[in-house]
């Protein structure tokens, strides 16, 4: 299995350090930044996950976030001492996948650092023996083996959770997905009520991406006390 490459962005070294060396007794290939700036020069194609500090002097985490997510994909893991729900939805709103609380555990860090891998190398890219490789609804084409979403013939770039949001709502057009059914799914972990809010700023980004007008969305609808459908 080829190595994997995982970018820390944290500007206290003793916070680096300590994901170093857990992060590498995972058998994991750590690149350092002390800070946005240099995050975004050592970024490319090659490294599969981002763990990114939100408090940072200079670019924040958050900034640097947005700035990532200008031209890839890779998952991104919010590292914050913040446990406010408005930091966590401001996280994700920016284009982050997950985040994980100061202090955390070394089980809490490799469960969600192997989730997010998984998730991002599975959807990624492969090849695939279909004759269509798309969904197709109402001006929409999903790729259903990787990252590629086409609306009115234009590329949307979608997050690995977006994308893996969409498409499996896609699968089963107007069935209703409730949040827990929704996070258990996508995220592959227990569901818990303040899950509610991970999964609504997500629908939120979705919406923003795909509706033509996101305040009254008609592709993806909330179904009230059910949960949300596809058409």
């Amino acid at each position: 299995m080829d190595q994997k490459n995982i970018l820390i962005v944290d500007d206290h070294p003793e916070i680096r350090e300590i994901l170093r060396v857990l992060l590498k007794s995972e058998g994991y290939h750590v690149i350092e930044a002390v800070n946005g700036t240099e995050a975004l020069e050592l970024l490319d194609q090659s490294i599969d996950l981002v763990i990114l500090d939100i408090m940072m002097p200079g670019i924040s985490g958050l900034k640097t976030c947005e700035k990532i997510r200008e031209d890839y994909n890779v998952p991104i893991l919010f590292l914050t001492a913040k446990t406010q729900d408005s930091d966590k939805s401001m996280g994700l709103l920016m284009g982050g996948d997950d985040y994980l609380a100061k202090p955390f555990s070394h089980f809490e860090l490799t469960a969600r650092v192997k989730a997010l891998l998984r998730r991002y190398h599975v959807y990624k890219g492969k090849d695939t023996v279909e004759s269509d490789p798309y969904i197709s609804m109402d001006n929409m084409k999903i790729n259903k083996d990787f990252n590629e979403v086409f609306l009115h013939g234009e590329d949307i770039n979608l997050t690995e959770i977006e994308y893996q949001i969409l498409r499996l709502m896609a699968s089963y057009p107007r069935k209703i997905f409730s949040t827990q059914m929704l996070y258990e799914s996508v995220w592959n972990e227990p569901y818990f009520y303040t899950s509610n809010g991970t999964v609504m700023v997500h629908i939120r980004k979705l919406r923003l991406k795909l509706e033509d007008d996101p305040q009254n969305p008609k592709r993806i609808v909330t179904v009230w006390g059910k949960g949300y459908r596809i058409g």
